[in-house]
């Protein structure tokens, strides 16, 4: 498994980790044995959420015993953000995750809370030892400009943002930015939102030569191409073991410069859009 720097300060992370939206949706010991099956195999970064339901709770089932093994992050939504509200929203995820720390808590998106009141309670968590990074979610370029000035230079560990081979608009502006700052980037739903590319199609059948040619699955090859730089990293679900083995082994497969060449032409980024894109 390949592993790349989170933030400019960070820790080596596994380039390939476990997300786990909807991931209480299903059957609970088949989800936790995914997780489990993941960690195995290398992919220790598992991200959640206060959001994600009970997410948190399979999480902390999957982790038992294995805590040191895994850089676990969580977010707190931007409607808990005060500096009190913070705070708490973290003593409740680490009891639901039953763990004394994260590996770094992230604010989910921007609200209406000014973020110096959310980078103090920040500073407060570090300083108690409760989170030993923290970062942001869905941050676009000027977001991030104010964020730095909150909080100042090599604070912000990461931006975890929407990113696939048909949702590349990050590329414009907010990856520079965050490679500029040592802020590591998170591809959250790095498979799109039930629009992975169809086989049928002029693009989706350049991936599945390019994957044809690593006896790889298409996939693979998707989240090979989504951590192809240092700054990058993918956060892909898996509710089966099996398909967690699968998302794993795209942490072993590097794609020559023609490949990333032809998968850039066959998904061409497309203009700047108005506004980041998020789910």
């Amino acid at each position: 498994m390949r592993r790349n720097q989170f933030g400019s300060n960070g820790p080596q992370v596994s380039v390939i980790g476990q997300g786990t939206w909807y991931i209480d949706h299903g059957d609970r010991a088949t989800a936790v044995a995914a997780l489990r099956r993941g960690i195995d195999l290398g992919m220790t970064h598992i991200d959640t959420a206060e959001m994600y339901g009970d997410a948190e709770l399979v999480v902390a089932e999957a982790i038992a015993g294995r805590r040191d093994e895994v850089f676990l992050v969580s977010k707190v939504l931007p409607s808990n953000a005060s500096r009190r509200g913070t705070i708490t929203a973290c003593d409740r995820s680490l009891k639901r995750l039953k763990t004394d720390r994260l590996d770094c808590y992230l604010l989910h998106w921007r609200g209406s809370v000014p973020l110096a009141e959310t980078v103090a309670a920040f500073d407060e968590l570090l300083s108690a030892g409760k989170i030993r990074s923290w970062g942001v979610s869905n941050f676009d370029t000027d977001d991030l400009d104010e964020m730095l000035e909150a909080a100042g230079g090599g604070s912000i560990a990461c931006n975890q943002v929407l990113y696939h081979l048909q949702e590349r608009a990050i590329e414009h502006a907010v990856l520079p930015w965050c490679e500029q700052h040592g802020v590591a980037v998170v591809a959250y739903s790095p498979f799109g939102h039930n629009d992975f590319p169809n086989p049928r199609s002029k693009p989706g059948a350049v991936l599945q030569a390019i994957a044809a040619a690593h006896r790889a699955s298409p996939r693979q090859v998707a989240l090979s191409f989504l951590t192809r730089r240092p700054s990058l990293l993918a956060i892909p679900k898996a509710a089966m073991p099996d398909h967690a083995a699968e998302n794993a082994a795209a942490g072993d497969l590097t794609l020559t410069d023609n490949e990333i060449a032809a998968l850039d032409q066959a998904f061409p980024r497309g203009p700047r859009p108005r506004g980041l894109p998020m789910l």
